[in-house]
């Protein structure tokens, strides 16, 4: 599996017209946190939980993505720090899929001293595009 920072992946989704990124992060997360925002490079963000928010897996989480991307598409995959999207990428290579990436850090990054995200790493911390939802 290969792994990316934020900035680095950005870099790659910009210059690949194949590559997609997935969230996989919970719709709470999504509403509530915010969503990557790929509509610069002209876009989307595919929004599939890899589990729901009381942890249960999502069982047609492949089955979402095979709709998507085949074997041999580029797949970025993001959640809030990096553990989620790791798990996913697992998934999906043993799915078949050949060209899985780890977002490091993923979208808030880690907690600071006070107890806050975002201000030490993650998507937010490098001012890669993103919004509400």
């Amino acid at each position: 599996m290969k792994e990316l920072t934020p900035p680095q992946a950005y870099e790659e989704l910009a210059n690949n017209d194949r590559a997609v990124l997935v969230d996989c992060r919970t719709r709470a997360e999504w509403f509530y946190v915010g969503i990557p925002d790929l509509s610069s490079i002209g876009k989307q963000v595919v929004l599939e939980s890899i589990a729901d928010e009381t942890g249960q897996p999502n069982a047609n989480f492949t089955t979402r993505i095979a709709e998507i991307a085949g074997p041999d598409t580029p797949i970025y995959i993001i959640c809030r720090i990096g553990g989620r999207s790791a798990n996913a990428c697992h998934l999906l290579e043993s799915s078949g899929y050949s060209h899985v990436c780890n977002i490091l850090e993923g979208f808030e990054g880690s907690v600071d001293r006070q107890g806050h995200r975002s201000s030490l790493d993650g998507w937010k911390f490098h001012n890669l595009p993103w919004r509400q939802s």
